[in-house]
C-alpha cells in the first residue's frame, strides 16, 4: 500500500489525537448483514467484510501507528473498495486520508499517476498553511462536530503538484469528507461555553488562547477522511496573472512567462512584449525590460509595413487588432517567400506563435504580447480558445500601465517644467480643491490666491566672470576665421581668371576683417554674413565650376560651416560647450544638495540657468502646514547656503580641466533678514515677492552683481571669492561665525569688511568677501555633511 505522509507530520502539535479506524465503514457492512437484507446483492459481501473486522479488531478499535497499513493492507483495502469504485480510478483524483496530517493511504490510479510525475522527493503539502493555523483550524472541527458552535473557516486546501513530465507544476483544489470519523473529548478536555465561544471569536489570532482551551491532544479524532482533488490550474494562473500585473516591477515578464509555461504545460514557453506605434507606423521596445520582444530580437524597433510582416498580419494584427497564430514557422516561410519576419523567428527558434493585440492609448497604440514555442503545432487555432479569459486581465493592465506612464511623464513635466516646487504643492491642491467644490454651486468661482506670508529670502548666485567678452572673443575669431576662408578662395580665383569683380570682393573681405580685428560693434556680425550670402557665395557657385582645385578649395570654406546655422562657429560652440558643461555641473551639484536640505524644513527653492547659477530660497511657518519653524532653521539654512557656495566654487574649479574655454565663476549671497511674503503670478506661472517694500529685495538682487567696492573701480565679485552682501551689521556678526566655523575646516580664507557704492534707488550696502581655499582632488561625494552644520549651529 502506497502511504504518504508529510516529514512534518511527527512534529506538528494538535488539540486532536489522530486514530485510524474503519468504525463508521463497519457499520455500513455490518447493516447488510442483517435477514431483512438476505437477498440483497451485498448481503454476502457485507458478511466476509464483517468477518475481517471481527478477526482484526485493530481495525475497528482504532491505531494510531502508520507502520499497521503495510500490515493490514489487503484488508484495508479491501474494506474501502466500495468508496474507490473501478469505473472511475482513472478519472477521481481521490485518496483516503488522514485529517489535519494530510497522511494519505489509498489512492486512485490518477492520483497514484500524479504523485509519481512528481517525483520521489515531493511530500503532499497544504499550501500556505503554518502550523497554527491548522492547530485552529482543528480547534473549529471541534467546536461543531463536539459542542454544535459552527465556525466559517472554510478555507480551500490547495496542493501544487510538480509535473516532471513537461516540467511545469500543477495545482490543486481539495475537498475533504469526514462523514467516516467522529471526535470526543478525554479527560483533560476543558469544557467550552458560550462566554469561551464568543471569547474565542474575538482572538483569532491569539494562538495561546486557543491552546489553553484546546489543549494538545485533548481530544481524540478516530476514522479518516476523504479527499478529492480538482485540477485548477487554469485558474490558478489566472489568479496569479493577477496578482503579478498589479504588483508590476522589473521582473513582471518574467512572472507572466512562467505562469503561461505552467498553464500551457509548455517548459521552454517564452512569452515577449513589445510596443506598436500607430503613429509613426513602427514597433519598439517597451520600458518593462530591455530587448523582451520576440519578434524585435534585440533590435530597438522594426518598420512596420510589408517589407517586414506579410499582409495577413498587417490586416489582422495591425489594423483589425485580431490575435494571430502562426502553428507552423515553416508552413508560414513557404508562403511568404521567407521574409524578414519568419527569418528573424527562425533565429531565435520559434516554431509557432500567437500575436495578440491590445490596445494601449486611445490614438491607436498596441501592446503587442508574443507567446512562442520552439515546436510546430504546440501553439495552434485550438488552444489560443485558453487565452480568453486572460487577455481581458491583460487589457486592464495595458491600459493601467499606459495611465501610469502618462502620470509619469506628467510627474517629469512639473518637476523639470514648471515652478510648482514639491514644499508648496500641497498649498496648490488645497486651492485646487476648494476651486472645485466652489465651482459645483457657484459658476463664477475662482480659484484662490497663492500667497505665502511671514517667509525669509535667501538669495545665492555663481556667475560665470567675464561672459560677455568670452563670448565676444569667441565671436570675433570665428568670424575671422570665415573671411580669411573666403580671401582664400577668391585668392585662388585669380590665378585661373583674371577678373576685376575678384580684387574687388578681395578688397571689401579684408576691409570687413580689419574691422572685426579691431572691435565688434553691435549688428556687425549680420552685416557680414548678409554681404557673404549675398555677394560671396553666388561667385563661389561659379568657382568650383572652372576646375577641381577651386571646387576643393570652395568645399573646404563650406565644411567649416555649422550645417544649421551656415556660419563658421567653432569657438563659439566651444565656449558655449564649456558654460553648458559648468551650468550641468553646477545645477545638478546644487540641485542634489538641495533635496538633502529639505530634509531639515521643508522651504520653497528654485534655480534658474543664465551665464552660471542662481536660485532663490524662502523658509517659514506658512510654507509648511505640519511642522513649527523656528530661527535655528533659518540660521541652519543660511550656514548650508554658504558652504554650498564653496563646494560650488570647488565644482568650478575642478571643471577647468574639462573645459576647453578657461571659465572661472564669481559668487553672491545676498542677505535679507526682515521676513516678506510671495506671491504666485498666474500670468507669469512663478512665484514673486508681494508688497511694494519688498520691491527693493528684487531690484538689489537685479543689480548687486554689477556693484563696485565704494570709491574704487573693482568690482565686488570676483572669481575666487564669496561676497556676501548685507546692510544690518547683526548679520555680519551672524556669517562672520559661519566663516570662522569654515575657516576651521580650511575651506574659506582672509576675510574682507567692504562698503559698496550706492545702486540706484540703493544705498547703505555692506559686504563680507572672503577668499575660497580650493581643495586638492575635489570630491563632490565628500563634503561636509548635514549633520556637522546643525551642530555647528546648535552649538
Amino acid at each position: 500500500m502506497k502511504i504518504i505522509a508529510p516529514s512534518s507530520v511527527s512534529k506538528k502539535e494538535l488539540p486532536l489525537q489522530l486514530n485510524i479506524s474503519f468504525q463508521k465503514v463497519f457499520v455500513l457492512f455490518q447493516k447488510y448483514t442483517n435477514t431483512e437484507y438476505a437477498h440483497h446483492p451485498y448481503h454476502g459481501a457485507a458478511k466476509e467484510m464483517v468477518r475481517i473486522f471481527e478477526e482484526h479488531p485493530e481495525l475497528l478499535n482504532g491505531f494510531s501507528d502508520i507502520s499497521l497499513f503495510k500490515k493490514y493492507e489487503t484488508q484495508i483495502n479491501l474494506v474501502l473498495d466500495p468508496l474507490f469504485p473501478e469505473p472511475l480510478l482513472l478519472n477521481e483524483i481521490k485518496a483516503a486520508s488522514i485529517p489535519f496530517s494530510f497522511t494519505s493511504f489509498k489512492f486512485t490510479e490518477r492520483f497514484e499517476n500524479i504523485l509519481k510525475n512528481a517525483g520521489e522527493d515531493y511530500e503532499l503539502n497544504v499550501r500556505n498553511f503554518e502550523d497554527d493555523d491548522m492547530y485552529i483550524m482543528a480547534c473549529t472541527f471541534i467546536l461543531g462536530f463536539v459542542y454544535g458552535y459552527n465556525v466559517d473557516l472554510k478555507r480551500p486546501f490547495y496542493f501544487d503538484i510538480p509535473d516532471k513530465t513537461t516540467g511545469t507544476m500543477k495545482y490543486y483544489r481539495t475537498t475533504f469528507n469526514a462523514d467516516f470519523s467522529e471526535i470526543t473529548a478525554t479527560e483533560n478536555a476543558p469544557k467550552i461555553t458560550e462566554k469561551d465561544f464568543k471569547e474565542l471569536l474575538n482572538n483569532f489570532d491569539n494562538i495561546d488562547l486557543w491552546k489553553e482551551k484546546f489543549p494538545p491532544n485533548s481530544y481524540i479524532f478516530r476514522g479518516f477522511g476523504l479527499i478529492n482533488l480538482f485540477d485548477v490550474t487554469a485558474e490558478e494562473m489566472l489568479s496569479s496573472i493577477k496578482a503579478n500585473l498589479l504588483a508590476g516591477g522589473p521582473h513582471l515578464l518574467y512572472h507572466l512567462q512562467n505562469n503561461l509555461i505552467d498553464f500551457y504545460g509548455i517548459k521552454d514557453l517564452k512569452l515577449g512584449y513589445s510596443i506598436f506605434d500607430n503613429i509613426n507606423a513602427k514597433i519598439c521596445e517597451t520600458i518593462v525590460k530591455k530587448s523582451n520582444s520576440i519578434i524585435l530580437n534585440n533590435h530597438a524597433e522594426i518598420k512596420c509595413d510589408s517589407n517586414y510582416f506579410c499582409d495577413a498580419v498587417l490586416q489582422k494584427v495591425f489594423k483589425n487588432h485580431e490575435t494571430f497564430i502562426i502553428s507552423d514557422i515553416e508552413e508560414y516561410g513557404l508562403a511568404t517567400n521567407k521574409n524578414p519576419f519568419y527569418q528573424n523567428l527562425k533565429l531565435v527558434g520559434i516554431k509557432s506563435i500567437i500575436l495578440i493585440p491590445i490596445k494601449a492609448t486611445a490614438n491607436g497604440d498596441l501592446a503587442l504580447l508574443e507567446i512562442a514555442s520552439p515546436r510546430a503545432y504546440e501553439l495552434n487555432s485550438v488552444n489560443v480558445n485558453k487565452l480568453k479569459d486572460i487577455i481581458p486581465v491583460f487589457e486592464a493592465a495595458v491600459k493601467r500601465t499606459a495611465e501610469e506612464r502618462q502620470n509619469v511623464l506628467e510627474a517629469t513635466i512639473q518637476a523639470n517644467y514648471t515652478s510648482i516646487h514639491s514644499s508648496v504643492k500641497w498649498r496648490f491642491y488645497q486651492a485646487a480643491e476648494q476651486y472645485h467644490l466652489d465651482s459645483q454651486s457657484d459658476e463664477n468661482a475662482k480659484l484662490d490666491e497663492i500667497i505665502f506670508n511671514d517667509v525669509y529670502p535667501l538669495f545665492g548666485q555663481s556667475d560665470i566672470k567675464g561672459s560677455s567678452d568670452a563670448r565676444n572673443i569667441a565671436i570675433k575669431e570665428d568670424l575671422t576665421t570665415q573671411l580669411s576662408l573666403a580671401i582664400n578662395v577668391l585668392k585662388d580665383a585669380c590665378k585661373y581668371e583674371t577678373l576685376p569683380i575678384y580684387d574687388e570682393l578681395m578688397f571689401r573681405v579684408s576691409a570687413y576683417l580689419s574691422d572685426v580685428k579691431k572691435g565688434l560693434n553691435a549688428g556687425d556680425e549680420i552685416t557680414i554674413l548678409d554681404f557673404l550670402k549675398r555677394e560671396i557665395y553666388p561667385i563661389f557657385n561659379h568657382v568650383k565650376t572652372i576646375n577641381s582645385a577651386l571646387s576643393e578649395q570652395v568645399f573646404i570654406y563650406m565644411k567649416r560651416l555649422d550645417s544649421e546655422l551656415g556660419v563658421v562657429y567653432e569657438k563659439r560652440k566651444e565656449y558655449e560647450n564649456s558654460v553648458n558643461l559648468l551650468n550641468d555641473k553646477l545645477s545638478k551639484f546644487i540641485d542634489k544638495k538641495q533635496i538633502q536640505a529639505q530634509e531639515m524644513y521643508p522651504h520653497y527653492f528654485e534655480r534658474y540657468k543664465t551665464d552660471g547659477v542662481e536660485y532663490n530660497m524662502y523658509i517659514g511657518q506658512s510654507i509648511t502646514k505640519e511642522d513649527s519653524f523656528d530661527d535655528i532653521y533659518l540660521y541652519n539654512l543660511r550656514l548650508w547656503q554658504l558652504q554650498i557656495m564653496c563646494e560650488m566654487e570647488n565644482v568650478a574649479f575642478s571643471e577647468r580641466k574639462n573645459m576647453i574655454a578657461d571659465l572661472r565663476v564669481a559668487s553672491l549671497i545676498l542677505v535679507h533678514s526682515s521676513p516678506m511674503a510671495i506671491k504666485f503670478r498666474m500670468d507669469e506661472k512663478q512665484f514673486d515677492v508681494d508688497g511694494a517694500y519688498n520691491i527693493r529685495y528684487e531690484i538689489i538682487k537685479k543689480r548687486i552683481d554689477k556693484a563696485n567696492i565704494k570709491g574704487t573701480n573693482e568690482r565686488l565679485t570676483v572669481p575666487g571669492k564669496i561676497a556676501i552682501v548685507y546692510s544690518q551689521e547683526k548679520d555680519a556678526l551672524e556669517y562672520l561665525k559661519y566663516i570662522s566655523y569654515l575657516q576651521s575646516k580650511n575651506q574659506l580664507g582672509v576675510i574682507e569688511n567692504l562698503e559698496l557704492e550706492d545702486l540706484q534707488g540703493v544705498t547703505g550696502l555692506k559686504a563680507l568677501r572672503v577668499e575660497v581655499i580650493y581643495q586638492k582632488d575635489f570630491d563632490a561625494k565628500n563634503t561636509i555633511t548635514f549633520n556637522d552644520l546643525i551642530k555647528e549651529i546648535e552649538a
